[in-house]
């Protein structure tokens, strides 16, 4: 009784923490600063290097994907597992990355970055076992990793073909811009481990994980929101 207190302070903390995300990376979700398009569109030829970090710092601040990731991983304890999930992700990611900006297929961003955010809505869903108890079915979860991760890169080129790209360096420069994004998951990927396994290990783990998969869909209902008020009404930034 003396404690639960305090832990009701950190699950409050996380899910405050959670939401925040949901509401300022609403704004960044597949966004890329002024300063970095300015330099993608005045830039030519081969550029391996700034792109490489681009790509890394996308991902990093790609909060979108780090809340759909925290949930694939969210109770998989194997690093076998967790290499097969990222893998199946990375691929989807990275084939309509550079499909959609080689092709010049075009859909409005703000109904692509819906559907991400559903996404983060669908792996809460799946953690707290929903679909089995409503449905008595459960999706085949790499499956949807994988058409998930298809949305997530189809999500960034729309972002990438509104810049005023040039044809000198295109492929090399995005395919480094795409090994940086898979740079950018590792990173961030190995924090969130890090952190998840010392939570493993106490006892609040059980107590609160579905609780924690609530402010994942919750924080996955606000994205989703965010980006079809703006469908509807325009713009919010």
């Amino acid at each position: 009784m003396i404690i639960r207190p305090a832990r009701y302070a950190a699950l409050r903390a996380a899910a405050g923490l959670l939401l925040w995300v949901a509401l300022e990376g609403a704004a960044l979700a597949h966004g890329v600063s002024e300063g970095d398009q300015g330099y993608i569109e005045t830039t030519s030829g081969p550029q391996i290097g700034p792109f490489l970090y681009l790509g890394a710092k996308h991902m990093v601040t790609g909060y979108d994907h780090l809340l759909f990731l925290f949930g694939v991983i969210f109770f998989l304890y194997r690093m076998k597992d967790v290499a097969s999930y990222v893998t199946l992700f990375a691929i989807g990611h990275s084939t309509t990355l550079i499909a959609g900006v080689l092709l010049g297929t075009n859909v409005n961003a703000y109904l692509v970055d819906a559907i991400i955010g559903l996404s983060v809505v669908y792996k809460g869903l799946d953690n707290l076992g929903a679909y089995r108890t409503w449905f008595g079915v459960q999706p085949n979860t790499k499956l949807a990793v994988l058409i998930f991760g298809f949305f997530h890169g189809f999500g960034l080129a729309t972002k990438i073909q509104d810049f005023a790209l040039s044809s000198n360096g295109l492929v090399p420069n995005l395919l480094a811009f795409n090994v940086g994004v898979e740079i950018g998951q590792v990173l961030a990927l190995s924090a969130i481990l890090i952190a998840m396994s010392y939570w493993r290990r106490s006892r609040s783990f059980d107590r609160y994980a579905v609780a924690a998969n609530v402010v994942l869909m919750t924080a996955g209902f606000l994205l989703t929101g965010y980006q079809l008020a703006g469908y509807f009404i325009g713009d919010l930034v």
